[in-house]
């Protein structure tokens, strides 16, 4: 094993060290909520956050059921794609048009950079 792969459970410790850096900074409100990003190996989720109120303005996912047709056969990076799109939809018919992006400790590339791509197709400003 090289000496620069991390076994899985420090991976996760060192994505939740970094979040955790991350979120001391960053902090959405109603008017600039949070965008946060999560992903596994086979899916993606997104969704906005209110942190001043502790709720959730919107959410949307690659199993959202409304998603999942247009989705079929397209690679992780063009769903992820395609899921910031409807999250940035959802947003705008709430009329929210900045938000704060929370990449949750993952590097900002791949799949996580496409739903931002997504987002900002969508219309949203960050």
């Amino acid at each position: 094993m090289s000496a620069y792969k991390k076994i899985g459970s420090e991976r996760v410790a060192s994505r939740q060290r970094r979040k955790s850096h991350i979120r001391k900074r960053i902090t959405g409100t109603a008017d600039r909520p949070r965008l946060s990003v999560f992903r596994s190996l086979k899916h993606i989720y997104a969704q906005a956050i209110d942190d001043a109120s502790a709720t959730v303005i919107a959410t949307a996912s690659d199993m959202d059921p409304g998603l999942k047709g247009e989705l079929e056969g397209l690679e992780k990076s063009a769903r992820a794609e395609k899921v910031g799109e409807a999250l940035g939809k959802k947003l705008l018919d709430k009329d929210v048009k900045t938000v704060v992006f929370d990449r949750n400790g993952y590097i900002y590339h791949g799949r996580v950079k496409a739903v931002a791509e997504g987002a900002r197709k969508a219309g949203l400003e960050f």
